[in-house]
């Protein structure tokens, strides 16, 4: 088998990685790709969120299957023009990825499915921001109802910050703060089988302690061992099922990786958000585990012929990945600092490197953005992952390097 993966970031990488490793698949193309990925690939320089470009590529390479990351291209319907040529997509059409691209349409279809979510206002200007904050009291939580790269929510107690907020973005919803902690869990569906993944979680904020403001993720693990143990289960059947089943009924069915942000409230589980793609930095550590070859699963979501594939399994132990960022980050990122070590955090039993933003300067490996690179271990337990990903982190360094030392502790 052929594959084409679109983007360039850290979950790219891993998707990448996984299907470099197995035995299915013959060849591997990336497209732009990152240096991470030039031993597995072969990179291509091709606009990711221009559909004619991406479908043009599939075609002359004559691939079986393309793989769309990010989140942006999904939305704008890259998948759909790739699909128009007869090349089978994991990925959503542009329709079904609004889940994504718009809170406010994620939260119709909860609704009309039945699904447990946070009691919520869509609001459009100041004075409907005004309303519903009153309404709902603090802590107030305001998300841009676009997409915003991870960043577009503000959690806060600050009524003044909450507004400024609001009446910044287009358009925004408001919704009731929900206590407990959060947990992702992704499934892979063709519209009507669902395979859920293992729950995972993510560390949104920049500092230890979950200070400081939200990014992308600044690390993640897997398993849960502090989840209920019928959580998948019921998450199956109270959100990820119904969701893709509305989304049938609607005429726009959803093929891909169906993600659910959730938080394992006092009144039970509620989704926080849904993501129409793998999400970054989790898909690193559940990759690092998934003990089946990846293509199948994709390629059987993407031919709707899921239920002909045997469901993931998955290796025991745990996965832990450690993100380093950019001096700056999240408010703004440093380019072209050399970045060093990367060579000897591999070197650790059981530890790979995955890049996002990253770039080759000459011979030297240089930051490229925000996030830089997650540092993946896998272990027996928790605590021996985080060990062994941490002394990874150790080993590579670059001016203005940030990280979290917190990732999974306590585990």
């Amino acid at each position: 088998m052929k594959t084409l993966v679109i983007g360039t970031g850290g979950r790219e990488h891993a998707l990448v990685r996984a299907l470099a490793l197995d035995p299915g698949v013959d060849e591997v193309h990336a497209a732009p790709g990152n240096p991470g990925m030039v031993a597995l690939a072969t990179l291509h320089d091709v606009d990711p969120m221009d559909g004619a470009q991406v479908a043009d590529l599939a075609e002359r390479l004559g691939v079986d299957l393309v793989v769309v990351g990010p989140e942006a291209p999904l939305v704008a319907g890259v998948a759909d023009a790739v699909t128009a040529r007869g090349i089978a997509v994991f990925g959503p059409t542009g329709a079904a990825a609004q889940l994504e691209g718009s809170k406010a349409f994620a939260k119709e279809v909860m609704t009309a499915a039945h699904v447990p979510t946070a009691r919520s206002f869509v609001c459009t200007d100041e004075d409907e921001a005004e309303r519903a904050l009153t309404e709902l009291g603090p802590p107030y939580v305001v998300k841009d109802d676009g997409l915003a790269a991870g960043k577009g929510v503000v959690v806060t107690l600050d009524h003044d910050e909450a507004l400024a907020h609001a009446t910044s973005c287009e358009r925004v919803v408001i919704e009731e703060f929900l206590d407990g902690p959060e947990v992702s869990l992704f499934a892979i569906t063709d519209g009507t089988t669902v395979y859920p993944l293992l729950p995972a979680q993510d560390f949104k904020r920049i500092g230890d302690g979950d200070a400081g403001p939200n990014t992308g993720g600044m690390g993640a693990y897997t398993p849960l061992p502090w989840v209920p143990a019928d959580l998948v289960a019921e998450v199956l059947a109270t959100v990820l099922k119904p969701t893709v089943d509305e989304m049938a009924k609607r005429g726009t069915p959803f093929a891909g990786l169906l993600y659910a942000g959730l938080a394992l409230t006092s009144r039970g589980v509620r989704v926080v958000e849904f993501n129409a793609r793998f999400g970054d930095p989790e898909t690193q550590p559940l990759l690092a585990l998934l003990d089946a070859p990846l293509s199948p699963l994709l390629l059987g979501a993407a031919t709707g012929t899921l239920a002909d594939v045997p469901a993931p399994t998955w290796k025991p132990g745990s996965a832990v990945a450690v993100v380093m960022a950019s001096r700056g980050y999240p408010e703004s990122s440093s380019s072209g600092d050399v970045i060093t070590g990367v060579d000897a955090a591999e070197a650790h039993e059981g530890v790979h490197v995955i890049h996002a933003g990253t770039a080759l300067r000459g011979d030297d490996l240089v930051t490229a953005g925000g996030r830089v690179l997650a540092v993946i271990a896998t272990g027996d337990s928790a605590a021996a992952a985080r060990d062994a990903a941490y002394a990874g982190v150790a080993d590579i360094d670059f001016p203005g390097a940030q990280h979290r030392t917190d990732i999974a502790s306590g585990i």
